[in-house]
C-alpha cells in the first residue's frame, strides 16, 4: 500500500497544476477540474454515440490523459504546435516514471495513454474530441477578457477533431455557436476564420 500512497500524493499535484483556462467565477482552472468534466461529458454522451464504445476504456483514457502534467506542467494548445515533439517526449517520459510506480497496472495505463496519444481507435478519437470541446466550453464560460487573440481563431479549428463522429460534430456545432455569440457580444471580429 505504501507505493500506492506515494502515487496518490504525486497525483494530487494535478489539483495544483493550473491550466490556461478560467472558470465562470474568475478563478483559474486546475488540470484535475478539467479532467473531471471530461469524464462527466463522456458519461453524458454515452447514449448518443452512433457506434459501440468501450466506456470503461474511454473513462480510464480520459482520467489518465493529462497525468504527465504533474511532472511537466500544462502546455496550452496554442503552444503545442511549436513544441509538439518535445512535449510528447517529455509526457512519455513522465508517464513511464509515474506508471512504473504501479507495476503491471502501470504498464496497462501507459499502453492506454499511448493509445490515446495515437488517436486511432474510436475511444481515442472520442477522448481527443471531448478534450478539445471541453476546453472551448470552458472558454465560453469564462470572461471574454481571459481569451487571448489566438483563442478567438482556435474556436474555429475544432472540426478536425470531431468530423469522425456525428455526435461529436453536433456537440462541436452548439459549442462553437455559443462561442460566436460571446465573440459577437464583445464586438470581436471573427469573420477571417468563420464566415457567418
Amino acid at each position: 500500500m505504501q507505493h500506492l500512497l506515494s502515487f496518490f500524493h504525486t497525483a494530487e499535484k494535478l489539483k495544483q497544476e493550473l491550466r490556461h483556462s478560467w472558470l465562470s467565477n474568475g478563478r483559474q482552472e486546475s488540470v484535475a477540474e478539467h479532467t473531471w468534466r471530461l469524464t462527466l461529458m463522456a458519461m453524458t454522451l454515452e447514449p448518443y454515440f452512433k457506434q459501440p464504445v468501450n466506456m470503461e476504456k474511454l473513462l480510464k483514457m480520459l482520467i489518465i490523459h493529462d497525468l504527465a502534467e504533474v511532472a511537466i506542467g500544462d502546455i496550452p494548445a496554442f503552444e503545442v504546435s511549436e513544441r509538439k515533439n518535445t512535449k510528447h517526449e517529455a509526457e512519455a517520459a513522465a508517464m513511464q516514471t509515474l506508471c512504473a510506480q504501479l507495476g503491471e497496472q502501470g504498464k496497462q495505463w501507459f499502453d492506454l495513454w499511448q493509445e490515446g496519444e495515437q488517436k486511432e481507435t474510436y475511444e481515442a478519437k472520442v477522448a481527443n474530441a471531448i478534450d478539445k470541446l471541453e476546453a472551448q466550453l470552458q472558454h465560453n464560460e469564462a470572461n471574454i477578457n481571459t481569451w487571448l487573440p489566438i483563442e478567438h481563431e482556435m474556436t474555429f479549428r475544432l472540426q478536425k477533431h470531431t468530423l469522425f463522429d456525428e455526435t461529436m460534430e453536433a456537440l462541436r456545432l452548439v459549442i462553437v455557436e455559443e462561442a460566436i455569440e460571446k465573440l459577437q457580444r464583445a464586438n470581436i471580429d471573427f469573420t477571417q476564420w468563420h464566415h457567418v
